[in-house]
C-alpha cells in the first residue's frame, strides 16, 4: 500500500513540494532547459510532453502556437532559484514559469523530491 502524505497527515508534509509549468517553443529548447534545471538540481526531474497547442494574446493579437510542456517536481525553497534560472535560459520575452503545490503524494515520492531538489551535488 502506498504511502500517502497530505497537510492532514501526522507524517511527512506535501506542501513544501512543487510541480512547476513551462512552456517551450520546441523541443529542442525544451530539453535544454530541463537538461539544465535538473543537472543544477534545481528540480529532481522533468517531464517533456511534446505537441500542445496554445493559444493567447500577445501584443495586441490573438496567437496560436504549437509549443511543448515542461512538467519539472521541486521544492519551494528553491523554486526561486529554478525560476531565475528558467527565465535566464528561455528564448521567450515573458516565459511561462508557474508552481503549482503538491499537496497530496507518495510519502517516498516526495522525499525522493527533497532529496534530489536540495542543492547537494555529492553523489
Amino acid at each position: 500500500m502506498a504511502h500517502v502524505a497530505t497537510s492532514a497527515h501526522a507524517g511527512t508534509m506535501a506542501h513544501d513540494c512543487l510541480l512547476v509549468y513551462i512552456t517551450a517553443p520546441d523541443a529542442a529548447v525544451a530539453e535544454a532547459l530541463c537538461s539544465t534545471l535538473v543537472r543544477e538540481r534545481l528540480a529532481a526531474c522533468a517531464n517533456i510532453l511534446e505537441g500542445a497547442s496554445s493559444l493567447y494574446w500577445w501584443q495586441g493579437a490573438l496567437e496560436r502556437a504549437s509549443e511543448c510542456i515542461c512538467l519539472l517536481k521541486t521544492t519551494a525553497e528553491r523554486f526561486p532559484a529554478l525560476a531565475a534560472r528558467a527565465r535566464e535560459a528561455h528564448p521567450y520575452e515573458t516565459p511561462c514559469i508557474v508552481a503549482l503545490p503538491l499537496v497530496a503524494g507518495d510519502r517516498d515520492f516526495l522525499n525522493w523530491i527533497r532529496a534530489e531538489a536540495s542543492g547537494d551535488t555529492a553523489d
